[in-house]
């Protein structure tokens, strides 16, 4: 037994050094951060910007991690830590302590304080009594596996005294470190054993909605609208990520002179109306190499895998952006819908120049084996994009898409088919109840000129071939828009947004204008307060149509 102590007692000068590198490494991991709470965590823009799954669960690993970060109270930068390489870089021991004499004799005798792998010292910051108790203790469990190829001639008596010296000096320290091991193995068995799923993590968005319309030409009750989702994410290999999300939702947009669709917010879209459930959307995002796929199952629309270059009103039809679905973005993202492919094709290039491909086909009744459905013979839209940013406050997209409408279909329908979710009825029906084929192209553009300054537009032209009859037409829409983000708050957005919603121009006459403003207010981090107020002018292409002034309180809680 004596023999076993002595060598433990040996071998105290090696293990020191050894575990002053272990701990080191240990203490240089970083803490991984969680995910966002929307839909804009999935959507990619550039391969630059691709958004990774973290599973917000304590894994085994992560409890070095945050026991670290537990004993550091006072360091504001946990991640620089770096390999020592004099006594004189320890914080809290000065030349005229008698640790200092004892260490650096450490050092010089028996070399145990080493630098790195790669042949690097890194020495740029002192190690704190908190750090070398963390690493003493992990050395300490490690006696046992290092006896067998001790020797006993290390050290000698006087540093034998002198490590026990030490190790009654961290006394405290160890004591603690060992209670704080103690609590974090202990909770995280327990949420080991409670958790939903290894893979899969619940995000979820509730909207509470108060709106009327104050027009002249009024024939709207001001009503209380919700809606629900409750998206399932889940990774499979830690860079894919499969959503499931399931929305319920009873709100229904105003009704407006002309029987437009310019009064649509973006609550307004939901599966149904009478708060049942069902799953809108069913896409896997995963990567290729430097490319980003996107498989989309059901509930697809073109922004999912295409950036709108519409920051600050763009939240995928969420609860944290603009009010209507035309300020969130283009309505040339708004053709076609449903089930189909996306991929973000990235070029090469430098840290400033960044250009990208994207690619896209979706298909809106994929779901049907029916003559003129199913996924090639339905309706459909096939979308490509050229994106280019420049350093992180410009961007650019130009964007082609070519679409088939059956009998009936709207042009700006976002996969729902008959029904549109932006512009005039003229300009969603040009060929009445005849099939056609669209040409659109658009242009947008974001500029960032600071933290606290975004300005964003956009222009789209579709030019309509009915199938049948002579009915051809021509779409126009433009807007731009103005985002101050964090005025009054970190997290407040005040948007301000201005265009022409789309509108059949061979019509001529009066412009269907939109003009909108909001101010998105955090009270918390889960929950923010959006007044806002939309005004129409001309609604329907109708001079003769009464203005429509629109005002919404919108309440979202995110969790």
């Amino acid at each position: 037994m004596s023999h076993l102590v002595w060598k433990t007692l040996t071998l105290s000068p090696v293990v020191l050094g050894v575990m002053v590198f272990v701990s080191a490494s240990a203490i240089a991991v970083g803490i991984p951060s969680g995910s966002q709470n929307s839909k804009a965590e999935i959507a990619v823009t550039t391969a630059s910007e691709l958004k990774n799954f973290t599973a917000n669960q304590i894994k085994p690993t992560d409890v070095n991690q945050q026991l670290i970060a537990q004993v550091q109270p006072d360091q504001n930068n946990q991640n620089s830590l770096s390999q020592i390489t004099s006594v004189s870089q320890f914080s809290d021991v000065q030349p005229t302590d008698w640790a200092f004499q004892a260490l650096q004799s450490l050092v010089e005798r028996y070399g145990c304080i080493a630098g790195y792998p790669n042949g690097t010292y890194r020495g740029n910051r002192a190690l704190t009594r908190y750090e070398f108790a963390a690493g003493l203790n992990a050395c300490l469990d490690r006696v046992n596996e290092l006896i067998a190829t001790a020797t006993a001639d290390l050290v000698t008596k006087q540093d034998l005294a002198t490590l026990q010296r030490l190790q009654e000096e961290f006394k405290a320290e160890l004591a603690t470190l060992r209670g704080r091991v103690d609590a974090l193995e202990t909770r995280t068995a327990e949420l080991e054993a409670n958790q939903f799923s290894t893979t899969t993590k619940l995000v979820g968005e509730a909207v509470f909605a108060v709106t009327d319309n104050f027009g002249s030409d009024d024939n709207n009750n001001t009503v209380f609208q919700n809606r629900v989702r409750l998206n399932l994410q889940t990774s499979f290999t830690g860079k894919d990520t499969l959503n499931t999300r399931i929305a319920a939702g009873n709100a229904v947009g105003l009704t407006l002179p002309g029987e437009t669709f310019e009064g649509t917010q973006t609550f307004n879209i939901s599966p149904n109306t009478n708060n049942g459930a069902a799953i809108d959307w069913l896409g896997y995002y995963f990567p290729v190499g430097n490319s980003q796929v996107y498989l989309v199952a059901t509930g697809g629309i073109q922004s999912d895998y295409v950036p709108t270059n519409n920051p600050y009103f763009e939240d995928f039809d969420g609860g944290n952006g603009a009010l209507s679905t035309f300020a969130s973005e283009s309505p040339i993202y708004r053709i076609g819908g449903g089930a189909g492919l996306g991929v973000n094709l990235a070029f090469g290039g430098g840290s400033t120049f960044k250009p990208s491909l994207t690619l896209g086909y979706l298909g809106s009744q994929a779901n049907s084996p029916s003559a003129g459905s199913g996924l090639f013979e339905g309706n459909y839209a096939a979308l490509a994009q050229l994106n280019l940013n420049v350093g992180d406050r410009l961007s650019f997209a130009a964007t082609y898409v070519h679409g088939y409408h059956g009998a009936g279909s709207a042009l700006f329908d976002a996969g729902l088919v008959t029904s549109a979710v932006v512009g005039t009825q003229q300009a969603n029906f040009v060929g009445g109840d005849n099939p056609y084929q669209s040409n659109s192209y658009g242009l947008a553009a974001a500029f960032k000129p600071s933290e606290k300054l975004s300005i964003s537009g956009f222009v789209s032209y579709s030019d309509i071939n009915d199938l049948v009859a002579d009915n051809d037409g021509e779409v126009w829409s433009y807007g731009v828009g103005v985002a101050l983000p964090d005025l009054g708050k970190r997290g407040n957005v005040l948007g301000i947004f201005a265009g022409v919603q789309p509108y059949l121009g061979d019509l001529g006459g009066s412009r269907p204008y939109h003009i909108e403003g909001f101010y998105k207010y955090r009270l918390t981090d889960n929950i923010s307060i959006t007044p806002g107020v939309i005004w129409l002018t001309n609604p329907g292409q109708g001079a003769n149509n009464s203005d429509a002034v629109i005002g919404t309180l919108r309440t979202t809680f995110t969790f």
